[in-house]
């Protein structure tokens, strides 16, 4: 039995899709039980509970082969660290309560670092935190950038012909599609091939600007005059804030920004063959596309 945490997300949602299409018994965990049901029309077992509880992710944890665990987003957390160390002390004290032997952990490029790297330094703590569970093996994936973070953009898009952000335009940094994370986490969940703690990067298909975004997206949307704008600080935290944020999650988002700007948001290995994944900017912006016009 795999354990799937996050499994009605965007990851998860891909992770426990692709075990369930590759004939894997699978247990899906999440609070609503009317959300988890198409996977269990496919033949998952779900739990429905609170997943910040011990004892409830204790029992939904029993007995598995393996663990996808990760903390979700929650971006109107007062304070997003204190929320994802609370979240990610249940998962750790579960683990060790139901004694599991092999978690896939989802976690993010740039949690090498302790510090100024936005909601990512809640990830470095999860790290840290797993990899003190004594006899638990732990493969931690550490993607890069999402590509879906583009969405934001789209009401921008739409009424003025303009995205926006923090990041700079000329800024290369590396962007990955998360479908490609779900083969890679399913394989590993499915092997249980690490033995200690182990990272893994994931880097997309190549580093790109915020301009070539803006480029390929205004090829593939058919707006040629579609431009992309850095805001100020302020501006940008406002507008976070306006879109559901709260004050905490706006400034981590900002400081990420700031990193990316800064090239602290770091590569630890080189891209190779293996850490590179394959959906590149332009076939995401098929996918973009769909969404805008849809």
């Amino acid at each position: 039995m795999i354990v799937i945490m996050g499994a009605t997300g965007t990851v998860g949602r891909n992770v426990a899709t692709t075990l369930l299409e590759r004939g894997e018994r699978i247990r899906v965990i999440g609070r609503s039980a009317e959300r988890l049901q198409p996977f269990v029309a496919l033949g998952a077992e779900a739990a429905v509970g609170n997943a910040t509880e011990v004892a409830f992710l204790t029992e939904a944890f029993t007995q598995a082969s393996s663990v996808f665990a990760m903390i979700p987003t929650k971006r109107d957390a007062e304070n997003i660290r204190s929320y994802q160390n609370a979240f990610g002390e249940a998962i750790a004290r579960a683990l060790q309560n139901a004694s599991v032997s092999h978690v896939v952990h989802l976690s993010s490029h740039g949690a090498n670092q302790s510090e100024g790297t936005g909601p990512v330094k809640g990830l470095h703590d999860q790290e840290q935190r797993l990899n003190a569970i004594q006899g638990l093996n732990v493969l931690h994936l550490r993607p890069t950038y999402f590509m879906e973070n583009f969405f934001a953009s789209l009401p921008l898009i739409r009424e003025h012909n303009v995205m926006a952000g923090a990041i700079q335009d000329e800024v290369p940094f590396a962007v990955i599609a998360t479908q490609d994370i779900a083969p890679i986490a399913a394989d590993a969940l499915q092997k249980r091939n690490f033995v200690g703690t182990q990272i893994r990067e994931l880097l997309g298909q190549r580093d790109i600007t915020m301009k070539e975004v803006t480029t390929v997206f205004a090829d593939e949307l058919g707006l040629p005059d579609l431009s992309y704008r850095t805001v100020p600080a302020e501006e940008f935290k406002t507008a976070l804030i306006d879109n559901g944020f709260s004050e905490n999650g706006a400034r981590e988002m900002l400081e990420l920004s700031e990193a990316i700007n800064e090239h602290r948001f770091a590569v630890e290995q080189p891209r190779t063959a293996i850490n590179t994944t394959p959906t590149s900017i332009e076939d995401f912006a098929k996918t973009f596309a769909t969404v805008y016009h849809g």
